[in-house]
C-alpha cells in the first residue's frame, strides 16, 4: 500500500471518531484538560484539587490553551470551536501514532486493520485524555525503538510521556534494560549521554513550565507519585482486586482482539527464540500489569497504553497465520473482528452516557439567554455525582455554577466524607441546610440532576418546573439515572401545580440527619 493512502485512511477514521463519539466517558477528559485550558485563557473556570496540590502538569492543557488563545484573538471562540478543535488536535496525534504503528510492524495489512478497528481506541482516540496522549506517545516511541540496529530517537517521546504520566515509566524500564543489553554502545555511554541527558532536558523543560504556571518550584511527576501511589489517594475513588487488570481490564480494552493476542502469546512462549520482539513486548506487558495491579484504584484507561504492544503481538500471529489460511477463513476472521469491534464502538460512542454531552448545549442557551425577575443571570446547581458533566469549557459564559465536590481526605481526618457523600446520605436535609429558600430568588435559577434523585427531593423541587429531560443511559450505576433532568425556578406569578400535587401525594421520607437546622445563608 502506498503510505499516503494509508495515512489518509487512518486520518479519515480518526476524524470520523471526533464527530461520531458523542458520549461521556470519564471526568478527566474535561476537568484535567479543557477546563484548565479555559481558565488559563479566559480567566474563569474551575481547577480541581489536583491542580491546587500540583500533581498535574500544565504541558497538555497549555497546548489546548494555545488553540483557545488563537480563537480568542480571531474572535472565533464559540463553544463549538472550543470543544471541536482540541479533539481534532488529539485525533491528528492519534493518526500519526497509528501510522507509526503501521510502519513499526513492517507495513503489514493485519497491523493496519488491527490499529483501525479496536472499539476502545475508536472510543478514546480523539478524547482529550492524558491517557490517550500517553498511548499515542508510547506508540510513536515504540516505532522508533532500536529493535534492529542502533537509535535513541525514541527517548524523546518516551521521556515526555513519563513526565506527563509517571506511571508510564513502568513500561519503559524493561524496554530500557533490553536496549542496554543489545546495544553495541557501552552501558555508561548509553546511560549518561543518552538516557540521562535526554531525560534531564525534558524534565528541565517540564519543571520550568509547571513552576511558572503553578507559581512555585514544583516537580509534578513527584507530586503525582506521592499522592496517587505512596499515599494511595486514588483508592478514594474506588478500588478493584489485584487481578482485575488480568481478568477484566485488559480483556475489555482489547475486546475480540484478545483472541489473536492470546494466540500470539502462546506461540511466543512456545518458540520465544523465533519471536524476540513479541517476547520483549510480552515481558513488558506482564511487568506493567503486575506493577499496576499493586495500586488499588484501577480503570480501563490506565491500561490503554498497553494496547499497541498487544496489537503488535496479535498482528504478528495473524500475519503468519494468513499465509496458510484460505481466503474464506481470512474474510471470516476479518469480518468477525470488525463486527465485534464495531458493535461496542457504536454503542459506547453514541448511546451509553450520552446525556452530559446533550445537556451542555441546553445549559449554554440558558446561560446566554435566561434572566430572572431581577434581571439576574442563571445560577446553576448540579446535584449529581461530582464531575458528572463538562463545565465552563462547554458553556463559555461566566455564570455562577456549583456542583457537589469530592475532594479526597488529604488531611487524613477521621470519619471523613466528601460533600457528595454527605449530600447523598440525606439529600433533602442537605438542601435545607445549604440552600437558601427565602426569598425565592435566592434559590438557584436552575437545578440539574439524575431522574433517580427527583423523588427524594420532591419538596425542594416544588419551587421549580421541569425544563428538559435528556436520555442518558440504559444501564446505570449508583447515584446516576436513565435521564438527566433540568429544572428551572418558578418566577413570580407562576404556579407549579403538578409538582405540588406530586409532593402532596408522596409518602413522607424519613432521613438520617433530617433535623431542623438553621440555613447558613440566612
Amino acid at each position: 500500500m502506498r503510505l499516503l493512502y494509508v495515512f489518509g485512511l487512518i486520518l479519515a477514521v480518526r476524524l470520523a471518531s471526533v464527530f461520531i463519539v458523542q458520549t461521556y466517558f470519564v471526568p478527566d477528559e474535561y476537568w484535567q484538560s479543557l477546563e484548565v485550558a479555559h481558565k488559563l485563557t479566559f480567566g474563569y473556570g474551575y481547577l480541581t484539587w489536583e491542580w491546587v496540590q500540583g500533581i498535574r502538569s500544565y504541558v497538555y492543557p497549555l497546548a489546548i490553551a494555545a488553540i483557545y488563545k488563537v480563537l480568542a484573538l480571531l474572535q472565533l471562540d464559540s463553544v463549538e470551536w472550543l470543544v471541536l478543535l482540541p479533539r481534532l488536535l488529539q485525533a491528528l496525534l492519534t493518526t500519526y501514532s497509528d501510522y507509526r504503528f503501521y510502519v513499526w510492524t513492517g507495513k503489514r495489512k493485519w497491523a493496519l486493520f488491527l490499529i483501525l478497528v479496536p472499539w476502545f481506541w475508536f472510543y478514546t482516540g480523539s478524547r482529550t485524555l492524558a491517557n490517550t496522549l500517553e498511548a499515542s506517545l508510547i506508540t510513536i516511541a515504540l516505532s522508533y525503538f532500536p529493535w534492529h540496529g542502533e537509535g535513541t530517537a525514541y527517548l524523546w517521546p518516551a521521556a515526555i510521556c513519563c513526565f506527563l504520566r509517571p506511571t508510564a515509566a513502568v513500561i519503559w524500564l524493561p524496554l530500557a534494560v533490553y536496549h542496554l543489553r543489545k546495544s553495541r554502545l557501552s552501558v555508561v555511554e548509553l546511560i549518561l549521554k543518552r538516557f540521562v541527558a535526554i531525560g534531564l532536558l525534558v524534565a528541565a523543560a517540564g519543571i520550568a513550565i509547571d513552576t511558572y504556571w503553578h507559581g512555585q518550584l514544583i516537580v509534578t511527576p513527584w507530586e503525582f507519585l506521592k499522592y496517587n501511589i505512596f499515599n494511595n489517594i486514588g483508592s478514594f475513588y474506588g478500588s478493584h482486586p489485584w487481578y482485575w487488570y488480568f481478568t477484566a481490564g485488559l480483556p475489555t480494552v482489547l475486546g475480540i482482539n484478545t483472541l489473536p493476542f492470546v494466540f500470539g502469546l502462546v506461540q511466543t512462549v512456545r518458540k520465544s527464540e523465533k519471536f524476540p520482539i513479541s517476547k520483549q513486548l510480552l515481558i513488558t506487558i506482564l511487568v506493567t500489569l503486575v506493577v499496576l495491579s499493586t495500586v488499588e484504584h484501577k480503570e480501563l484507561r490506565f491500561v490503554s497504553s498497553l494496547q499497541p504492544l498487544c496489537l503488535y503481538v496479535a498482528s504478528d500471529v495473524l500475519s503468519r497465520w494468513s499465509y496458510r489460511a484460505t481466503r474464506t477463513k481470512l474474510w471470516l476472521a476479518a469480518l468477525s473482528i470488525l463486527l465485534l469491534n464495531a458493535l461496542p464502538a457504536w454503542y459506547f460512542s453514541t448511546i451509553h452516557q450520552k446525556g452530559p454531552i446533550e445537556l451542555m448545549p441546553k445549559l449554554r442557551n440558558i446561560a446566554q439567554e435566561y434572566r430572572d425577575e431581577r434581571d439576574q443571570r442563571a445560577n446553576i446547581l448540579f446535584l449529581m455525582p461530582c464531575h458528572s458533566t463538562p463545565y465552563y469549557s462547554h458553556i463559555h459564559e461566566n455564570v455562577t455554577m456549583r456542583f457537589l465536590t469530592c475532594e479526597p481526605n488529604l488531611k487524613q481526618l477521621a470519619n471523613f466524607k466528601d460533600e457528595a457523600d454527605r449530600f447523598y446520605d440525606a439529600p433533602a436535609s442537605w438542601l435545607r441546610r445549604h440552600i437558601p429558600v427565602h426569598p425565592r430568588t435566592a434559590l438557584p435559577s436552575h437545578v440539574v440532576l439524575f431522574d433517580s434523585l427527583a423523588d427524594k427531593i420532591s419538596e425542594f423541587l416544588t419551587s421549580y418546573k421541569l425544563l428538559h429531560s435528556i436520555e442518558h443511559a440504559e444501564f446505570v450505576e449508583s447515584r446516576t439515572g436513565k435521564a438527566i433532568l433540568v429544572y428551572q425556578r418558578l418566577k413570580s406569578g407562576e404556579e407549579n401545580a403538578f409538582n405540588r400535587q406530586e409532593f402532596q401525594d408522596a409518602e413522607p421520607v424519613i432521613e438520617p440527619e433530617a433535623l431542623p437546622s438553621e440555613n447558613q445563608f440566612n
